[in-house]
């Protein structure tokens, strides 16, 4: 699948559109992405004023855009609606992010059941573990934009 056709997929926009980049696709299986953490997004801006730290809930949201590109990736079309973050387990976040980390995210998918994946994701950042966990997926009905 070509980038675009996958971005469009998740039909995120700005700023909730995490991921910079996908990096590789095992179809069903498997997907890792990229996201490049700059001073320039929005959330930074608040958080904290001089020391600037990107917020778990932006880091969650990575990982289950990523576990959504992995879960989505399983049909060829929109069949079975969009992935949504359905649960969160056991979720552990080991260091803090900051601008100019380059966070590497993984994820594997563990179980297909129905419309409900359970995803295994982790972050990187320097080879080093920033934050790693389990989420559960569901493919719900697409919203109607008109």
């Amino acid at each position: 699948m070509e980038l675009k056709e996958i971005l469009q997929r998740l039909p995120h926009a700005f700023p909730f559109r995490v991921i910079d980049r996908i990096l590789h696709i095992e179809p069903g299986k498997a997907a890792t992405t990229l996201k490049n953490v700059t001073m320039n997004e929005p959330f930074l801006q608040g958080h904290f004023p001089g020391q600037p730290v990107m917020p778990a809930a932006f880091i969650l949201e990575a990982m289950a855009q990523t576990g959504g590109i992995a879960f989505h990736s399983l049909s060829e079309t929109d069949e079975g609606g969009l992935p949504y973050l359905a649960r969160v387990e056991r979720f552990r976040l080991k260091k803090r992010v900051v601008p100019g980390d380059q966070m590497v995210l993984t994820a594997e998918i563990e179980h297909v059941f129905s419309n409900l994946a359970k995803v295994k994701v982790s972050v990187q950042v320097d080879q080093e573990a920033v934050a790693k966990g389990v989420l559960v997926l569901a493919k719900g009905p697409l919203i109607d934009k008109g």
